[in-house]
């Protein structure tokens, strides 16, 4: 998608080789304008799939599920991260290792959110290793859902979550697929093409 791809090089940073910093306009300030456009993409791409619910993990993930939700015409189910007082009937639990955190958390669906014969779009901020889309989709199974897609809004091809997932079995699509990054420097897998 080559508006979020002109955003990455205009106003992320890379701080090494791991760390894309992209607080302008995804994760802590949001584009309401380029969200809005990344959920019509979603939706094209998995617009034969039956999707009907849009599922996230807090928080950075839920403007462009949203979006996506909304251009779809279902609902968006948000796992959480944090543990709750108020969340504890009827809830599923897996436990994720963040590395960009470097510790592990429950994600949390409160079961009667996702059904039986509910065909689920996970969508991900970010792609890299694939643990908590992983975690995601093994909640979502656990609950009786169907995980028909993956969408990463930025996916870190040069490390092994994108076929992780897909050796998995599932479709995934990425918006910005990353080849390299360095310390100012972000390479485009098509780049290179």
């Amino acid at each position: 998608m080559d508006l979020l791809k002109k955003k990455i090089l205009e106003c992320g940073k890379a701080l090494n080789s791991e760390v894309l910093l992209v607080d302008s306009f995804l994760n802590h300030q949001v584009d309401c304008s380029l969200m809005s456009e990344i959920g019509k993409e979603f939706a094209r791409l998995f617009k034969d799939k039956g999707v009907t619910k849009v599922v996230t993990i807090e928080s950075s993930g839920i403007a462009p599920a949203a979006m996506t939700a909304l251009e779809m015409g279902v609902p968006m189910v948000i796992l959480k991260k944090a543990t709750s007082a108020i969340l504890s009937d009827g809830v599923i639990q897996t436990e994720v290792f963040s590395f960009t955190k470097r510790t592990s958390y429950q994600l949390t669906l409160k079961g009667k959110f996702i059904v039986p014969g509910d065909k689920v779009l996970l969508i991900d901020d970010f792609l890299a290793k694939g643990e908590a889309a992983m975690g995601g989709a093994n909640i979502i199974k656990r609950a009786g859902g169907e995980v028909v897609g993956i969408g990463a809004v930025i996916s870190k091809n040069f490390q092994p979550g994108m076929k992780r997932l897909r050796d998995a079995g599932y479709h995934v699509e990425s918006l910005a697929q990353v080849s390299r990054m360095d310390e100012n420097v972000v390479e485009f897998e098509d780049d290179d093409e």
